[in-house]
């Protein structure tokens, strides 16, 4: 019974450091960095539903098509979506992330259905990924584009923020 005694608190006095470690690691760990978000887009709630089986949006039945959205108050200038293959979608804003909203600033699709530019300054986006592709190499901080979430249910794509 002595042995079992001295064992627990030999155990407690090896666990009570390493939860102190741990509990600072993990105050140290933690970031108070707000710098990633973009401070040209606001954060817009919204829904839409997208249906395949409609000619505005029946492009999207093909792995590699995308189709910009202009609805009323769906994002700032509206959305892009791409089908990226094994029924999974990306949806992205509109505008420019590297610009405040302006008469430029509503990027165009690309003949190739996969890419979008914005006409301000031609800067090139890639709509499977978000990512900026000609980011210039000035030191600059810039932004890829605004992800949203884009689900399917039979051939209905839903969009949110």
């Amino acid at each position: 019974m002595l042995t079992f005694a001295v064992s627990i608190r030999t155990k407690i006095f090896i666990m009570k450091p390493l939860f102190y470690i741990f509990t600072i690691f993990l105050l140290f760990s933690c970031s108070t960095d707000r710098s990633n978000r973009n401070p040209y887009l606001q954060d817009i709630g919204f829904r839409i539903d997208l249906n395949l089986n409609l000619p505005s949006y029946s492009a999207l039945k093909n792995t590699g098509n995308g189709v910009y959205v202009d609805s009323q108050g769906v994002g700032t200038r509206g959305i892009f979506v791409i089908n990226t293959g094994f029924n999974s979608f990306m949806a992205f804003e509109a505008s420019c992330p590297n610009h405040k909203p302006n008469s430029c600033s509503t990027m165009i699709m690309d003949e190739d259905k996969q890419n979008v530019t914005c006409s301000c300054d031609d800067y090139k986006y890639n709509l499977f990924t978000g990512q900026f592709l000609n980011r210039p190499e000035d030191g600059e901080k810039y932004h890829d584009m605004l992800f949203y979430s884009a689900t399917i249910n039979g051939n209905v794509v839903t969009v949110r923020n």
